[in-house]
């Protein structure tokens, strides 16, 4: 999908850096899905532990499937 956003340059520029990517789009694509992936990993740790979300299996159990 397509949009026109406003970024500052050095902004992107660091961007660009960070992420080794050269061309712009690239790198905003690679920063929203990266921030994206940690909120849902921080929503998800908030609900374990809020006990809202009930895993079935032990951590013993979880490691031996990787």
């Amino acid at each position: 999908m397509r949009i026109t956003i406003e970024i500052e340059k050095a902004v992107l520029e660091d961007l660009a850096a960070i992420t080794g990517e050269k061309k712009m789009s690239p790198a905003v694509n690679k920063a929203v899905t990266e921030f994206v992936k940690r909120q849902k990993a921080r929503q998800f740790g908030r609900l374990l532990r809020e006990g809202t979300f009930d895993y079935e299996l032990t951590n013993d159990q979880v490691e031996m499937r990787d």
